[in-house]
């Protein structure tokens, strides 16, 4: 056994003191991620997900321009549009998509122009491979209390609104009726999912981070469809995805050409697009059996279908015939 795991895990992964900062940080964003973004997708709220990550790459940017720790950045400006998002924003799915559009465009624009200045001014050119890609390998420990503690609040916030997100997830108007306040639970839902997001960003990257939003809670909600257990789910499969795509990008320095390892961002991605892949193909096959196994019962009781109106007595009300 011994043997084996010398060859999956390379000296020093676990005894590295930047590999154990990304592991944590990775595993906790990651498992809040799945929580939050199992509701965004329930909500129709992916393409919100989204723009948070590239607006926030502005927060990023201006961070590294004032010399700040790019975690405040990056939460700054994804609060800052969730608030924007919601002031112009309309109840209807259309008026939502374009406050978003709106917003978005603004935070490109600024994206582009704090990275400008990055690039000209100060001459940091790693800082837009930083912002967008992002550098979970160079997270420091003093950031671990804030991540932490942002995280849980979002955490806090989901579990709290529980109820009330699953209520306006199956209709504004249902909701109300039964006593929710629809405008306040969806603009707390809202600031939640951009801190989640911005956590994301910190983690593999400003333009990346819908992945890890939207990618572990599609799969977790392919593979059940309920709430609690696709949050779950989602959780666990975004923390393995991230520890394993960690332990992928670390061992890549060991692999042809030496030296040169893969983005752990990369990695991240490629484990979680895998991971769908294989429960959309597993979902599928099992459906082609089931419709299978129920075309042949179907033939084993003689029951043949039939595509016209029925015509005369022979025929049932559902255009089935017997041919006995």
């Amino acid at each position: 056994m011994g043997g084996f795991w010398s060859h999956v895990v390379e000296p020093g992964f676990f005894q590295s003191q930047t590999v154990q900062v990304a592991l944590l940080v990775g595993g906790v964003v990651a498992a809040i991620s799945g929580v939050v973004g199992v509701f965004a997708v329930l909500r129709g709220q992916s393409f919100a997900g989204h723009a948070f990550g590239d607006i926030s790459a502005a927060g990023g940017a201006g961070a590294f321009l004032l010399n700040i720790s790019p975690l405040f950045g990056f939460l700054g400006m994804s609060l800052v549009a969730a608030g924007c998002m919601e002031a112009i924003g309309v109840r209807r799915v259309r008026g939502r998509d374009v406050a978003t559009g709106v917003v978005l465009g603004a935070g490109l624009g600024t994206s582009a122009l704090f990275l400008y200045f990055n690039t000209t001014l100060h001459s940091t050119s790693g800082a837009a491979i930083s912002v967008l890609f992002g550098s979970l390998f160079a997270i420091s420990t003093s950031t671990v209390p804030a991540v932490v503690a942002s995280a849980t609040g979002a955490l806090a916030v989901v579990l709290l609104l529980y109820r009330p997100l699953l209520l306006s997830s199956v209709g504004d108007d249902i909701a109300a009726s039964r006593g929710v306040a629809v405008r306040v639970t969806g603009a707390v839902f809202l600031m939640a999912m951009a801190a989640t997001v911005a956590l994301a960003a910190i983690t593999i990257g400003a333009i990346l981070s819908t992945a890890l939003l939207v990618g572990p809670a599609a799969t977790a909600l392919r593979m059940t469809r309920r709430p609690s257990t696709a949050a779950v789910t989602a959780a666990v499969i975004g923390a393995a995805a991230t520890w394993l795509g960690c332990l992928l990008a670390y061992d890549s320095y060991y692999w042809p050409p030496v030296d040169h390892g893969w983005p752990v961002s990369f990695c991240i991605v490629a484990v979680i697009l895998i991971s769908y892949l294989v429960v959309e193909a597993a979902r599928s096959h099992r459906f082609r059996n089931a419709s299978v196994r129920d075309g042949s019962e179907i033939r084993a009781a003689g029951v043949t279908p039939h595509l016209g109106a029925a015509s005369d007595g022979g025929h049932d009300a559902l255009g089935t015939s017997r041919t006995d």
